[in-house]
């Protein structure tokens, strides 16, 4: 009796459409969008889809597209609320977000 390893999402930046998607078996299992700046990358959504939850397509989304603006030296705005958590889990990611520098207040 043999049983596989789990397969790992492939993932890739879409960046024609503004978003990573992950992929399983070649499936669209998930995608995070973005919008990015030379100096700053916004995560705006992540979703994946119900049949490959619980697979770490999400986690594989949130690796690759926070390794990459590192890579490109850029801060990280996690308005998506599963990169924000994300990021808290992992706290050797906390250097990559963007920290409003304004001290104006009303």
């Amino acid at each position: 009796m043999t049983s596989e390893a789990p397969q790992a999402p492939q993932v890739t930046d879409a960046s024609g459409a503004k978003r990573y998607e992950a992929r399983l078996g070649g499936k669209l299992a998930g995608i995070s969008t973005y919008i990015r700046t030379p100096e700053l990358v916004a995560f705006l959504h992540t979703e994946v889809e119900p049949e490959y939850e619980g697979r770490g397509v999400g986690s594989a989304l949130a690796r690759t597209a926070l390794d990459e603006a590192r890579a490109r030296g850029q801060k990280v705005l996690a308005a998506c609320p599963f990169i924000a958590g994300w990021i808290a889990h992992h706290p050797d990611y906390a250097d990559l977000e963007y920290q409003p520098r304004s001290t104006v207040s009303d």
